[in-house]
Order: C-alpha cells, then structure tokens, then sequence
C-alpha cells in the first residue's frame, strides 16, 4: 500500500546501481542486503518484495537498519546517492516539548536540544525524543531511556483506540532516533543494556503497527530486530514478546507450523518470569498455529491451557504493561479466531460476541474487528442468520473513520463477501449499498 496520495515516483538510481554495478536480479540484491545485514550483526528480513517497494518508488526512504546496511554495501553512498528521499524535518515546536513520562517521574527541565515532534495524524497525539545538537547526540542516559519507553506505552494506547495507520511512521522516527542514540551515543554499560531492551521494544511496537498495516515484510524484520536486541541485552521477557509477535505474524501470513513453534519458543522463555497470563498468552498463540492446521484436538489442549494459566490472575509485579490489552474480552476472542479456523461457526460467533461485550468500551480496534467476526460467522454457518451478520457488519462501520486500520478494511472486505450470497435480504443489501458508499467516500481508508 502507498502511503503517499501523489503517483509514486520510481527510484531509478538504486536500480541502476543494482542492474549495472551489482549486476543483480531483485532476489539476489535481497540477499545481498541480507548477508551484509547479518555481517553487521544486524537481524533483518529482506526480500524481493522489499526492493520492489524501493525502486517503485512505494518507500520513500528506507528504515534506519536498512539504510545503515545499503551504506556499507554501496561503500559509503547516502540515501540520497542511491535516489531516495529524505523526510523534511519538522518546524521546530514553540517550546521545548518534555520527553513523555509516567506520572510517578519527576518533571526535568529540559536541556539545551533540539527536539523532534512527531504529529500523529488525527489522532491529537504528540510522541518527542530529544535529540542533542551536533552529529553524535552526546551523552545518553536514563531520561533517554524513559522517553523510548514512554514512547512505546503512548504507542500502544493511541493504537488501541485509533488503529495503526496514523502512528506508524511517527514510530519509524522514533525508532530511528534510539538507534542514533545507540549508535553514536555515550553511555554506560549499564544505560547500554537498558537503552538496548528499550529500543527492542520499539521495535516491537513499530512491528505490531506495521503488521496492522497490511506491511507483513516490515513486521517480521522488526520483530527480527527486537529478538536479536533482546538476545544482546539479555532480555528474557523481551525475548518471549518477540517469539509471541513471530507467532501471531506467522499464523497471519498462513504459515500454521512456524505459528506453533515460535509460540512454544515464547512459552519456554516465559516460564520462568512469573507471570502466568503472559504464559496463557502464548498458549492462545499456540492455539491459533493448530487451529489453522485443523488440529481439533491440539487446539483444545492449548486452549485449555490458557484458561488455566489465565485464571491464575495477574501479577502486578511480573505482568508487562503491554500485556494490558490481554483483558477477558481479548481472551474469549482468541478462542474465537481458533473456533472460526476449526469451522465451528456457532461457537466462533458465540465467542466474538462475548470479546465485544467483555471488552466493553475500550480497545476500540480490538472490537471493530471481532465484530466483523461476528459477521462473518453469521453469514457462512451451516444455517445462515443473514440479517444477524448485516446488523454486525453496520456496528463495524460505526467504527470509521476514527479507527484506522488495514487489518479492519480487510475484515470488511471480507464481511462484504461473505454476504454477497444473502444480496437478496433487504438488511444486506441495505449494508452492502452503504459500505459501497463509505468506501467509495474514503470513509474507511488507512
């Protein structure tokens, strides 16, 4: 997907640099920047797809581990040597804005820098890490780490409620800012190690709204990325976000067996944390990977499981603060998605209606898109209830323009498909008519 309203503009520079000095098909120059990504002990996913983006023109500039990679292959070149486009910096704020912090910290006068502001688009929402003046950003410390991880947590509760399309590259800028700061800041070895396991999770972060974004590629190299910080910063419960992202990742892009393993992974990890809801969590994972392979058995057990360990209640000491959206409403959709891939569709409907009404009104992009669900098994079980998913699918469109996600306009593309066979049904038609409309309108777009 374009990010940019305006006709791309090809990038033919980088593919002139790759057809006659590299002399390489697309897939060749994926892995090339591969090799040399893992030579630099960086841990990215490039592929054909990618380069692809490049050179069309969809990417306007690479993100901050791609371009340090492209800069070694090329032997120095900038991003502008290779025909990208850098983003314009932003006008500098009224006055300097506070790195954001929780509400137990003690407010800092800020010192002397330059800030960068991210706007996030509609969503009234402000993220800014201070940058320092000169071209290394001078010495790091703990305000620095609390402001990437102040970061993370806006990110996450702006996403919950607005969706992914208009924080994403607010958290590419943020990204790139903590690895500047780890790549030509001064620090301890102690700021290291935490500057480290919070720029993983900003990876994450950044992964989950790529994900949400349609931008599979994207997600799992920065997943790649947070799982390699986390190994570096020995980061267990880093590591075991990152294997429980790769699950849902894979589960999504249709690979069922990776889904399973790399759930199991974040389970082994997780098991000495001492937090049991982060470990029902990755049992759902697991759930999800067996579900798709259609083994019943094997899901119920996972399932089971998660229930078990979920019912163990939270730990306040022991539980991460992004594991909030793990609520019982996110529990019961879960089964939900499992149930809809075993093709038990009473019970997938039964489920996502229960993820909405335990959900109540919080996770508004949570809810939007279990009930699409909702829809959706209305329309295709064995004895259809036509005018029930049309009632559902109206409650999804209720949900845009505010929420804004790829995932969501696909869920809707996939409600509108299944009642295509019910067209006749006056509600559905009635429902078809106005997602025509709102979709035609740009009411839904990303």
């Amino acid at each position: 997907m374009n990010d940019h309203p305006s006709k791309p503009v090809p990038n033919t520079r980088l593919r002139t640099v790759r057809e006659l000095e590299f002399q390489m098909s697309r897939s060749e120059f994926a892995e090339k920047v591969y090799e040399t990504g893992r030579a630099m002990g960086e841990n990215v996913a490039c592929g054909p797809r990618l380069v692809a983006d490049w050179e069309d023109g969809n990417v306007l500039c690479p993100r901050a581990v791609y371009q340090r990679i492209l800069t070694k292959m090329t032997h120095g070149r900038s991003m502008t040597d290779l025909g990208f486009t850098l983003p314009a910096p932003p006008a500098p704020a009224a006055r300097p804005v506070q790195p954001l912090t929780g509400a137990h910290e003690r407010r800092e006068e800020p010192a002397p820098a330059d800030r960068r502001t991210f706007l996030l688009d509609g969503a009234a929402a402000l993220l800014a890490l201070p940058l320092t003046t000169g071209p290394a950003p001078g010495k790091i410390g703990a305000r620095e780490v609390r402001a990437v991880t102040a970061a993370v947590t806006t990110l996450y509760a702006r996403d919950h409620d607005h969706g992914s399309a208009p924080l994403r590259h607010a958290a590419s800028e943020a990204l790139h800012t903590a690895y500047q700061w780890l790549q030509s800041g001064t620090y301890t070895h102690r700021t290291e190690t935490k500057l480290r396991s919070a720029t993983g999770a900003l990876s994450i972060a950044a992964g989950w709204l790529s994900y949400d974004s349609g931008r599979a590629a994207d997600a799992h190299s920065l997943y790649g990325e947070a799982l390699a910080a986390a190994r570096i910063a020995e980061d267990p419960a880093l590591e075991a976000h990152a294997f429980g992202c790769l699950s849902l990742l894979a589960k999504a892009s249709g690979r069922p067996r990776e889904a399973v393993s790399a759930a199991q992974g974040a389970q082994a990890v997780a098991r000495n944390l001492g937090s049991p809801r982060l470990l029902s969590l990755f049992h759902m994972r697991e759930a999800g990977g067996w579900a798709l392979m259609g083994d019943a058995t094997a899901t119920d057990k996972a399932i089971i499981r998660a229930h078990t360990l979920y019912a163990q209640g939270p730990r306040d000491d022991a539980d991460p603060a992004w594991l909030d959206f793990y609520a019982p409403g996110e529990l019961a959709g879960l089964e939900s998605l499992a149930r809809a891939d075993l093709g038990q569709h009473e019970r997938a409907a039964a489920g996502a209606e229960q993820a909405v009404l335990l959900h109540g009104d919080t996770f508004a992009r949570n809810r939007a898109l279990y009930t699409a669900d909702i829809a959706i098994q209305h329309a295709v079980r064995d004895r259809p209830e036509p005018e029930a998913a049309a009632e559902a699918a109206g409650r999804v469109l209720a949900f845009l323009p505010e929420v804004r996600s790829d995932r969501l306009l696909q869920s809707l593309h996939n409600v509108a498909g299944a009642l295509q066979r019910h067209g006749r049904v006056p509600a559905v038609a009635s429902w078809i008519e106005e997602y025509r409309a709102t979709t035609a309108t740009g009411g839904g777009r990303a």
